[in-house]
């Protein structure tokens, strides 16, 4: 069996990214060896590098042993296990799942006669956007590029390595001068901007460049067409107050003293001992969408959002030959200004839904966008179908967004029992992650919210480990606190019980070959199912609820920006920020550039695109200004925050 490869097929721990290597035997397991045991000196080893502090240094080993595959455990501190069990050796076989550290893999036995190693990362989606929507759609033509070649704008001088700001008023077009600018008018940039004001700067002092007035606006409809409406709670990690630094009084807070006046006592104690008893007594408390759209109105205003909210779509950001830095941005066909600014803030939220290969090719092939959506698609269609004349359903994905459509759908039964979900999912996961003494709790193959880490990365010491991380400490920090996870929700838990108990809601592991259409028009997905070969899954519906996509090479803008610069990336493909979330790269004598969300994941915050993690990617930038003097800007003391937090009591202007 000399000949023989395995391939290996798992979902990274940190970013949901498909690995299927082909290696040769035998094949070493661990985490930054240096040197392989005596007994394999000298022989040709396939090593593969997990890096995770789940995983020892020489972990294990795959090898043939008497015309057998066998896994052995190297005397790693957290073993292995195959298929759910915890071994020290065992035979593997086709379709067996081998979990080492975080790491869940499928193994396949294939014989070769020559060794190709074929790439272990899967190319992103070409996704096309539509403008009125911001979903993906393949009949659209592809996006401009942040700086069109062959275009007048803008001009050729924004491809100067400094641009001197009097070249852009020779341009003849708008020029605007402000000492803050914010670039992606989202949550990430209203935040900042609050914290400015908060601190002193004047609203004249500062612009937003974004595409809607409302901070939350893309946000909500991401909500509403993943099927959080209004009246629903939010899932995961939000329960901090974007609209309130000081955090109280909270959601939770809020909530229960509105339902305490309205008489509903019995409510109004649950929230508060939720708060209290989460997460290990009582489900971690989130509040309604609708409410948090309301507070953040409520603060827009307060701060004067409509002086600082400009509309505009960033085509460019380049240094300029005095310290300072001006952005290049579009206000409609033709229509094209500059703005020049000392200081700048980069949130522009996740560029690209994720939408998975074999999905958009067959809407390519059918122009079929009915049967096939994305979760944060609008689709409200396929709901009325469903409850019109029922259907079965064939789900992608299983993080928090599936959790909720398998909800969606359970109140869809409620008006017609005649609709099926068939799950399907790549590989069955037998066991969660791990750190130290805690690990996730897994049921029926979905993977809870793990550690409480959002809270304790806002100012425990998981923030505090991941800040003092080299970047190589930070990938498995990362890795082990990463990955697909889902609200820990008894609500959603029964109905997955009883879906599951009743028939009616069904989970498939396999590796999917292609999506067709049959005489019907209904959905074929081909797939090789594990221990049964290939099938064929029939479905009147297909939803991928995989995810958003946040890696440079997702956003032009962003690209643009990496290359003209010449930015580092990180191992996520995002942005690499310091501590207090400067591009330190992007200095420009007294000129300071900051980043938010997404696009920073793989720094010194864990939770980047929580509402928590907005707010102190803002505190850390702030408190950034603070230190180098920006103009405006004071540090807080108990005096003015208390002052501070007065005015917001009372809703009086900063």
């Amino acid at each position: 069996m000399t000949n023989t490869q395995i391939q290996l097929s798992w979902e990274d721990p940190a970013t949901g990214e498909r690995r299927e290597p082909k290696l040769n035997l035998p094949v070493a397991f661990g985490r930054e060896f240096a040197r392989l045991p005596v007994e394999l000196a000298g022989a040709r080893v396939s090593r593969m590098l997990l890096n995770s502090n789940e995983v020892s240094r020489y972990h294990a080993l795959i090898e043939w042993q008497q015309n057998q595959l066998v896994v052995t455990d190297q005397g790693s501190v957290n073993g292995i296990f195959v298929n759910g069990q915890k071994q020290t050796s065992s035979v593997l076989t086709n379709g067996d799942t081998l979990q080492v550290g975080p790491y869940i893999m499928t193994v396949a036995i294939a014989a070769a006669n020559t060794y190709t190693p074929e790439p272990d990362t899967t190319p992103p989606s070409a996704i096309h956007f539509n403008p009125n929507t911001n979903i993906p759609d393949p009949r659209l033509p592809p996006p401009l590029p942040a700086i069109p070649q062959g275009s007048n704008f803008p001009p050729p001088i924004f491809q100067a390595e400094k641009v001197p700001p009097q070249a852009l008023y020779a341009t003849g077009l708008p020029v605007d001068e402000c000492d803050y600018l914010a670039m992606g008018g989202g949550l990430g940039s209203y935040i900042w901007a609050d914290y400015l004001r908060i601190s002193g700067v004047r609203a004249e002092k500062i612009m937003a460049l974004g595409l809607e007035a409302e901070p939350y606006a893309r946000y909500r409809r991401l909500c509403q067409n993943s099927q959080i409406p209004l009246h629903e709670r939010l899932r995961s990690n939000s329960d901090s107050c974007p609209d309130n630094i000081w955090g109280w009084p909270s959601y939770a807070w809020r909530e229960a003293w509105r339902d305490f006046t309205n008489g509903k006592l019995k409510s109004a104690s649950r929230y508060l001992w939720q708060v209290f008893a989460e997460p290990t007594f009582a489900e971690t408390y989130t509040p309604r969408s609708g409410n948090v759209f309301d507070s953040i109105d409520r603060e827009a205003k307060r701060i004067g959002w409509d002086r600082i909210y400009r509309y505009g779509r960033v085509r460019g950001i380049r240094k300029t030959d005095d310290g300072r830095y001006c952005v290049a941005y579009s206000r409609g066909q033709g229509n094209h200004a500059f703005v020049i600014s000392r200081y700048l803030h980069l949130a522009t939220g996740y560029p690209a839904i994720q939408f998975l290969q074999d999905l958009q090719a067959y809407r390519e092939k059918y122009q079929d966008f009915k049967s096939v959506v994305n979760a944060y698609e609008t689709h409200t269609h396929v709901y009325e179908q469903l409850e019109r004349q029922g259907g079965t359903v064939l789900m992608r994905g299983r993080g928090i967004v599936a959790s909720r459509i398998l909800q969606r759908i359970y109140e869809a039964r409620k008006k017609n029992r005649n609709i099926t979900v068939l799950h399907l999912m790549r590989s069955a996961k037998p066991q969660g992650n791990k750190f130290q003494k805690a690990q996730r709790a897994v049921k029926n193959h979905y993977e809870f919210q793990p550690f409480n880490w959002p809270k304790g990365c806002w100012g425990g010491e998981l923030r505090a480990m991941l800040e003092k991380a080299s970047p190589d400490e930070r990938q498995r920090l990362i890795t082990d606190w990463g990955g697909t996870t889902t609200a820990d929700r008894r609500d959603w838990q029964r109905i997955a019980a009883q879906g599951l108990s009743e028939g009616w809601y069904q989970i498939t592991f396999g590796e999917v070959l292609g999506v067709e259409r049959d005489a019907q028009n209904r959905t074929i997905t081909r797939i090789q199912e594990r221990g049964f070969g290939e099938m064929t899954l029939a479905a009147d519906f297909i939803i991928d609820a995989t995810g958003l996509d946040a890696k440079v090479d997702a956003s032009p803008l962003l690209q643009d920006l990496v290359q003209h610069h010449n930015l580092p990336i990180n191992f996520l493909g995002r942005l690499v920020v310091a501590n207090d979330f400067e591009l330190l790269e992007m200095r420009n004598g007294k000129g300071q550039m900051y980043a938010a969300g997404a696009i920073t994941l793989g720094g010194p915050h864990a939770g980047v695109d929580t509402f928590l993690g907005l707010q102190y990617a803002a505190l850390a930038a702030v408190d950034g200004l603070a230190a180098a003097r920006a103009p405006g800007v004071t540090r807080f003391n108990p005096v003015t925050s208390f002052g501070q937090w007065l005015k917001w009591v009372f809703n009086q202007s900063p």
